[in-house]
């Protein structure tokens, strides 16, 4: 039985670091342009192109910071729950406003990635980040 304990400890370890360091990675380049970003202004800039003609530079930062600070949540098991709030709200975001219209699978641009996204980081913060945390656990 301890085994098993460990195995899914090192899981949802994985789970983690691959979905919140990816999210983080996305913030970053939504807010300082690394890996290839466009920053805030080509951020702001497409987000022009989708008709949001008003605040588009306050909603690119705002997405790059619910990318980046729930990303790291998420990654490190520190508030799981509230780093899986904020990549919610995001992929939601992006459902509405880009991928929705185009149904669900991907091959057409639609929403499915984005849902798998949010079912993976409910289900994490309903499990609970696992053992592996970086500072403490204070989900149990």
């Amino acid at each position: 039985m301890t085994e098993n304990i460990m195995l899914v400890n090192i899981g949802l370890l994985i789970i983690r670091l691959v979905i919140g360091l990816t999210f983080f990675g996305h913030g970053a380049q939504k807010l300082f342009g690394w890996f290839g970003g466009p920053g805030i202004a080509g951020m702001g800039n497409w987000l022009e192109t989708l008709g949001l003609e008003k605040g588009a530079k306050v909603w690119a930062t705002l997405a790059g910071l619910f990318e980046l600070i729930g990303g790291l949540l998420f990654a490190t098991g520190f508030l799981t729950w509230i780093g899986a709030i904020m990549i919610v709200i995001v992929m939601i975001d992006a459902i509405f406003t880009v991928h929705g219209k185009n149904g669900y699978w991907m091959t057409n641009g639609g929403f499915e990635y984005n849902l798998v996204l949010i079912a993976v980081v409910i289900g994490v913060a309903l499990i609970g980040p696992g053992d592996y945390v970086l500072f403490f656990n204070l989900n149990n």
